[in-house]
């Protein structure tokens, strides 16, 4: 019990002390675990006796991804964020109805798409928060448009 507690107390702090690029991360992070969860089931399910239990936990591991995925839409600023956000909103959207139809149809491919291309996007906010975590001190070269 105490080790759930620690455990617990640790993720709860990790989070709470994350920077935005960092928050995203995690939810990228925590979306591909979903996915992977229901591909691992699904493909149980394929292969052997269709287990209804089975289907019930691929269809959770699939609605969490789409909360993830709709969290992360209410958090895009459109105002900063211009049209990168809005190719992204139109992005999760897609992500979000391609799970849909995926979890009704119990379709592998379209939730590998989905996972794959969540993975790409969590490669891309991995190497823009480590750009944006080096020192601000390092000197800058250019050129002296001066004179």
């Amino acid at each position: 019990m105490a080790y759930k507690n620690a455990l617990s107390t640790y993720k709860e702090t990790r989070v709470k002390t994350a920077g935005q690029g960092q928050l995203i991360i995690m939810l990228y992070d925590e979306a591909i675990k979903q996915l992977d969860r229901g591909l691992k089931l699904l493909a149980q399910n394929n292969t052997g006796k269709k287990d209804p239990g089975r289907i019930e936990q691929i269809g959770k591991a699939i609605m969490k991804t789409g909360e993830i995925i709709t969290e992360l839409m209410v958090s895009l600023d459109f105002e900063q964020g211009g049209e990168i956000a809005r190719n992204l909103f139109s992005l999760y959207t897609w992500f979000n109805r391609e799970l849909l139809e995926a979890n009704i149809k119990q379709d592998m491919e379209r939730i590998s798409t989905v996972r794959n291309m969540i993975d790409k996007l969590r490669s891309a906010w991995q190497e823009i928060s480590a750009r944006s975590a080096e020192p601000a001190n390092r000197e800058v070269v250019g050129i002296n448009i001066a004179g």
